[in-house]
């Protein structure tokens, strides 16, 4: 039998060495603070955002958009879709390995926090500059003025003369929608087609072959009256198709422009109407003219009804049966609480890029009208 060694003679242990953050927590609050800088620096001086949008946002936009580009469903939809399962397993390692003391605990929130900082960090390098730079009509030489209800009449019977044209060769279903003659693929490709031309005039648009991504969910994705996004933490374009094909070239025109720089929702909507009517293609061309009416139209009803009554009076049959298919279409869509909290979240997260919120969709009706006076 051993001789028990007296507890005074047993070594203690030796004491653990304290864990620290990660260097890579670390370089990403660096980074986090470096990239706070530049975002003021975007905010009071115009030039500047011009400059690092065009220049290092544009290859962060490239980085992200070819990185996601091979896979063939949104990834940004996955990831949504993901968030519950997502934040069941950061539960999960927060109690089985970050519980037991204040200190872990710290740690865990330290690194989450990162987490949430590469956010902020991609959305000021990949695209929040581009709400700071300069405007698409000083860019173009456009004299966005206040537009009086004469000068709105004068531009939406200018579009429905376009839109006559073009209807012509346009299909057209009994339930009065037209139809887009070819498939999603091709469309993406006529609609880079025509961003070549837009990029060969305007040097501040990103030149870029990149895909639209069909939302899979589009069905439930209506009912947050959200018909395409850019989601700029995975770069890519995305589109809603559970709505009518005459809305689908003009969204993802207006979806590509976000992916390219553009920022702001008015001139987003103003650069996919320039590039649908540049399109070789006539329905596309049809898509640009029609969703821009819409908005001229809404505007016209809204300074003069009796002006609005005249024009409406002018469009053909085929014309006023997509607008009342549509009408009809959304009329499913139109009242929902969760319409109430996108829109609510949407319109809070662009007053806070310094625009008008989700006013500033309908915007775009003020640069129609001075674009529409350079024709004359």
């Amino acid at each position: 039998m051993t001789t028990p060694i007296p507890e005074e003679h047993i070594p203690a242990p030796a004491p653990q060495p304290r864990k620290r953050l990660s260097p890579v927590i670390w370089a990403v609050y660096g980074l986090a603070v470096l990239t706070g800088v530049i975002h003021l620096a975007a905010v009071f001086s115009p030039a500047f955002a011009d400059w690092f949008n065009r220049y290092i946002g544009a290859a962060v936009r490239a980085a992200m958009a070819y990185l996601t580009g091979w896979i063939p469903f949104s990834f940004a939809e996955m990831l949504i879709f993901s968030l519950p399962l997502i934040f069941v397993l950061l539960l999960r390692v927060a109690v089985t390995r970050y519980s037991g003391s204040w200190r872990e605990v710290l740690r865990y929130c330290a690194g989450l926090a990162a987490l949430l900082l590469c956010f902020y960090i991609l959305f000021v390098w990949g695209f929040g500059t581009g709400y700071h730079a300069s405007t698409v009509e000083e860019k173009l030489g456009l004299d966005r003025q206040p537009v009086s209800a004469e000068e709105l009449e004068q531009t939406a019977r200018y579009l429905v003369e376009r839109i006559e044209i073009e209807r012509d060769d346009i299909t057209y279903r009994p339930d009065g929608f037209s139809v887009m003659p070819y498939s999603h693929s091709e469309m993406n490709d006529l609609l880079l087609d025509a961003y070549d031309v837009i990029c060969d005039r305007c040097p501040f648009v990103q030149r870029l072959r990149s895909n639209i991504k069909q939302v899979i969910l589009s069905e439930p994705w209506t009912y947050t009256h959200i018909a395409g996004v850019y989601t700029y933490f995975t770069g890519e374009s995305n589109l809603n198709m559970n709505f009518p094909d005459y809305t689908l070239p003009y969204t993802a025109a207006h979806e590509l422009a976000h992916q390219r720089g553009i920022a702001r929702e008015d001139e987003a909507n103003f650069m996919a109407f320039l590039v649908c009517i540049e399109s070789a293609d006539p329905y596309i061309r049809y898509s640009g003219y029609l969703n821009l009416y819409e908005y001229v139209a809404s505007a016209l009803y809204s300074a003069d009804p009796n002006r609005y009554y005249a024009v409406l009076a002018t469009i053909s049959d085929d014309m006023r049966g997509e607008l009342i298919a549509y009408s009809a279409f959304f009329d499913q869509y139109r009242e929902t609480v969760v319409s109430e909290v996108s829109g609510a979240i949407n319109d809070t997260y662009l007053k806070l890029q310094g625009t008008e919120g989700e006013k500033s969709y309908g915007r775009v009706v003020d640069l129609a009208v001075a674009w529409y006076q350079t024709l004359d």
